[in-house]
C-alpha cells in the first residue's frame, strides 16, 4: 500500500495536487464570470485577467512538482502516475487561458446560450476534479476511494453531457449563423470548452487507474 502517512523524503506532492486544483477552480469560477458579464468591457478584461493568473500560478506549481519529481527518492504514488496527473491538470488551465484569450483576440461580438451552457459543464467538471484530488491523500480509507470513484463517475457524466451540447451547438452554429467570421470565432470557442471537459475526464480516468492500483 502506498497511500498512508508520508515519509519525509515523499515531499509534498499531495499538497501541491491540491493547491493545483484549487486553482484549476479559480480560474473555471473567473471564466464563468468573464462570459457572464461579458458585455462590460472592464469586466470581462478583470475576469480574463484572473483566469491567465489562476493559469500562471498553477503552471509554477506544475513545475515545482517536477522539480520534487527530480530529487525525491520515495513517491507516494507511481511517479508514471504523478507527471500523467499534474500535466493533465495543468492542460485544463491552458485550455480555460486558451478560451478566455479567443473571445478577446478574436472579438467575439457576444457570448451565446451555447458557450454558457459548455461553460458551465467545464466549470462543474472543474469542481469535481478539485474535489477527486483532494482525495488522494487518504484513498487508502474503502470509504474515500468509493467516494473518490464516485466522483470520477460524476464527471464521466459531465464530460458526456458536454459531448451532447458541443454537437447541438455546432449543428445550431452552421444553420442558423450567416456571418462566416463569427461561425468560426464560436466554433472555436466551443471547441476548447469541450476539451476542457475531456482532459478533466482524462484526470479522472488517471484517479480511478490510482484507486484501483493502490487499493
Amino acid at each position: 500500500m502506498f497511500f498512508g502517512k508520508l515519509l519525509p523524503r515523499e515531499g509534498n506532492f499531495f499538497e501541491l495536487f491540491e493547491q493545483h486544483g484549487t486553482h484549476i477552480v479559480e480560474g473555471a469560477r473567473a471564466f464563468m464570470l468573464m462570459i457572464e458579464n461579458y458585455p462590460d468591457p472592464g469586466l470581462r478584461e478583470q475576469y480574463a485577467n484572473q483566469v491567465g493568473h489562476a493559469e500562471r500560478t498553477a503552471d509554477r506549481i506544475t513545475a515545482e512538482m517536477h522539480r520534487l519529481l527530480h530529487t525525491t527518492f520515495i513517491t507516494p504514488i507511481d511517479r508514471e502516475q504523478i507527471l500523467g496527473l499534474i500535466d493533465t491538470m495543468d492542460d485544463i488551465l491552458d485550455l480555460l487561458q486558451d478560451a478566455s484569450e479567443t473571445l478577446l483576440l478574436y472579438d467575439v461580438r457576444a457570448v451565446t446560450d451555447e458557450v454558457l451552457r459548455l461553460g458551465e459543464l467545464s466549470a462543474r467538471c472543474c469542481e469535481r476534479v478539485q474535489h477527486a484530488v483532494s482525495m488522494l491523500p487518504k484513498l487508502s480509507t474503502p470509504s474515500v476511494a468509493e467516494a473518490a470513484i464516485k466522483t470520477c463517475e460524476e464527471i464521466d457524466r459531465l464530460e458526456s453531457d458536454a459531448d451532447g451540447a458541443m454537437r447541438a451547438a455546432l449543428s445550431k452554429l452552421f444553420r442558423e449563423e450567416t456571418d462566416v467570421r463569427e461561425l468560426i470565432k464560436l466554433k472555436a470557442i466551443y471547441e476548447q470548452l469541450e476539451a476542457i471537459t475531456d482532459r478533466c475526464e482524462d484526470v479522472a480516468n488517471l484517479i480511478e487507474g490510482i484507486v484501483l492500483e493502490n487499493s
